[in-house]
């Protein structure tokens, strides 16, 4: 429906942009600054490496029952979106199971050096646009929110890009396990005497 309305009447996309709240604006600032931020090398805690995820996830969620949640569709959408991130994060852990080139981890500190990577950045917006997308969509045609064919899409995609975060996490948790493993060997504690 919103393509067709941009493509067809595509003067409607400044009364789209107009008629968003001041806060989606600043809220899109600071993920795009979140995601930016990670386009450069940096140090990051075993906590923060952790929190993003967790948060996208709970993005998502909360996508999925403002969407979905008063059309009674709540536990098929999270349902569909559990599957698809669980499905996606397990091919993306089959196809690429170590973490990226030049990932490392201080056991000490318990703090990864992660190379920079557009990845994240990537992820942030789609899980934004979508849920933006689903809000002009519901505000323009809000018999959508009954659709189970248009929640079971939008489920999907919230899941697609939720693997993938997950996905990345489980890496670097990959490495701390190997960490772990690798102190505990009687080769290694010898071999730091």
């Amino acid at each position: 429906m919103l393509a067709n309305l941009l493509i067809q009447q595509p003067q409607m996309l400044g009364a789209i942009i107009q008629n968003t709240p001041y806060w989606v604006w600043a809220l899109l600032a600071g993920l795009i600054a979140l995601g930016a931020s990670q386009l450069v090398g940096r140090n990051v805690s075993l906590a923060r490496a952790t929190v993003m995820p967790l948060a996208m996830t709970g993005l998502s969620v909360y996508g999925l029952v403002s969407a979905f949640g008063s059309a009674g569709q709540v536990g098929t959408s999270v349902g569909a979106w559990l599957v698809a991130a669980c499905a996606i994060a397990g091919l993306a852990l089959w196809l690429q199971p170590a973490a990226p080139s030049g990932t490392l981890y201080a056991a000490t500190s318990r703090s990864f050096y992660i190379p920079g990577s557009a990845m994240p950045l990537g992820l942030i917006l789609g899980i934004f646009l979508t849920k933006y997308f689903v809000g002009v969509e519901l505000a323009l045609q809000p018999a959508l929110a009954r659709d189970s064919s248009f929640a079971l899409q939008i489920a999907l995609l919230y899941g697609v890009f939720n693997g993938l975060f997950a996905a990345r996490a489980l890496r670097l948790w990959r490495l701390v396990r190997r960490s772990a493993a690798f102190a505990a060997t009687p080769t290694a504690s010898s071999a730091s005497a």
